[in-house]
């Protein structure tokens, strides 16, 4: 199965209330499982025995919440984000001794390829999706990658 159909059977069964699909194509099989939300329950405040102010009380709720959130916005350079359409292993190169499809400040054109994701014992080349400059390589060599995790900034 080529990575076009994998991409539009996973944004199916993203679109769709659906919650899992799975395609038998020949000797090949795929199943997608779409993980409900994950729901996040605000800490509750617990009675305490002396009364603080209201701002007093408020104050370490909002910062044990707000560190966590700001540093996944920093982590990523300013640039365009190519990002992994599926959960694999990364690699780099063709082959083992291989040189790398791209490397930092290589130029690179819509449609080349940047990498291959490894799903399933099938090896599926992810393309550039826009044309530019690598800025940073966002994952290692033989890497476990999630779905959308971002994977190359294009400058």
């Amino acid at each position: 199965m080529d990575l076009r159909k994998l991409k539009t059977l996973i944004d199916l069964v993203a679109e769709s209330g659906i919650s899992e699909l799975e395609v038998t194509e020949g000797d090949g099989k795929v199943r997608i499982v779409k993980q409900p939300p994950q729901i996040v329950a605000a800490p509750m405040a617990m009675p305490q025995m002396q009364a603080l102010p209201p701002a007093a009380a408020a104050a370490p709720a909002a910062g044990a919440v707000a560190p966590a959130a700001e540093p996944a916005a920093a982590q990523l350079p300013a640039g365009h984000v190519v990002t992994s359409p599926m959960v694999g292993t990364f690699y780099r190169a063709p082959s083992p001794g291989a040189a790398p499809f791209v490397n930092v400040g290589d130029s690179v054109k819509e449609g080349q390829t940047v990498c291959i994701i490894e799903a399933m014992k099938l090896l599926n080349e992810i393309e550039c999706d826009k044309a530019g400059v690598i800025k940073e390589i966002l994952v290692e060599n033989g890497q476990a990658v999630e779905y959308g995790q971002p994977l190359f900034v294009i400058g």
